[in-house]
């Protein structure tokens, strides 16, 4: 367990509960709001942070992240920027797993080895690229998995005990589950359909599994967290941002107030 994933996990395990994985537009609304509230996550509940890689074509995203990576494209991210974003935050926190998820195509124009190299350096732990099945593993993955970064994969409910075997091939760091059949932010599976799925796929590995898709509460977030090993959620901050920025509020509170709800249910779900 060498990596901070890893252990982050181990240490959640030790704590009896499930963690809480927080997913951001790296640069939404703006640079230096998005920097207020990513600094703050941890402190707030976050046991893992996702950062989202603006892209212009998100065809996995639903209407709140797209507008997100629309917001933060309009006001100047770029991936290298993201990557610093990250330098940035490790000068204050060395062992909060961070993950970054989009698209293959910023990365393929950045170059992967000097994106691998980069990204390592500055301090992030994995990735979840959503555009890259297993069968082009040559693409990232393997480059990723030799550079140190760990490589979350995404199962479906689709994802069945024939396929699952391929989809785990190469995972490390975690299993994301996809909840639901969809795109993000749109709706909720049932508590049985995930408690199934976790049978499933527990059959297939012994990496955690988090669950993410249409968790928008901190009793939804309960639920999850009393199957999973985390809960995921991201559309729910991403529209409170868009929200409390159309109102004229201050976005990182609002913002920040929401994990902590979110992780004080998490944290309560298996007492």
């Amino acid at each position: 367990m060498t990596g901070r994933i890893a252990r982050r996990f181990a240490a959640l395990k030790e704590e009896g509960r499930a963690g809480l994985v927080t997913y951001l537009m790296a640069g939404d609304p703006d640079i230096p709001t998005f920097a207020k509230i990513f600094e703050a996550l941890p402190e707030a509940g976050a046991d893992l942070i996702e950062l989202g890689m603006m892209f212009s074509d998100p065809m996995a995203d639903g209407p709140a992240i797209q507008a997100a990576g629309l917001r933060a494209q309009k006001a100047g991210i770029t991936l290298r920027k993201t990557i610093g974003l990250v330098r940035d935050f490790r000068t204050r926190d060395d062992t909060t797993p961070i993950v970054l998820m989009g698209y293959y195509n910023p990365i393929y124009i950045y170059g992967v080895e000097a994106f691998v190299r980069d990204a390592k350096a500055a301090g992030i732990d994995g990735l979840i690229i959503v555009d890259l099945p297993p069968e082009e593993d040559e693409e990232l993955a393997k480059p990723a998995l030799k550079g140190g970064l760990d490589w979350i994969r995404l199962a479906t409910p689709t994802s069945d005990d024939k396929r699952l075997p391929v989809v785990l091939r190469d995972a490390s760091g975690f299993v994301y589950y996809v909840s639901i059949a969809g795109i993000t932010g749109t709706k909720s599976a049932s508590v049985e359909a995930v408690a199934e799925a976790m049978t499933r796929l527990r059959r297939h590995t012994t990496l955690p599994v988090a669950v993410g898709f249409g968790i928008k509460t901190p009793e939804q977030a309960a639920e999850v967290a009393r199957l999973a090993d985390a809960a995921v959620v991201g559309s729910a901050l991403v529209q409170k941002i868009a929200d409390t920025a159309a109102k004229g509020g201050d976005v990182a509170a609002a913002v920040l107030a929401d994990v902590r709800a979110l992780a004080a249910g998490v944290r309560k779900a298996r007492r």
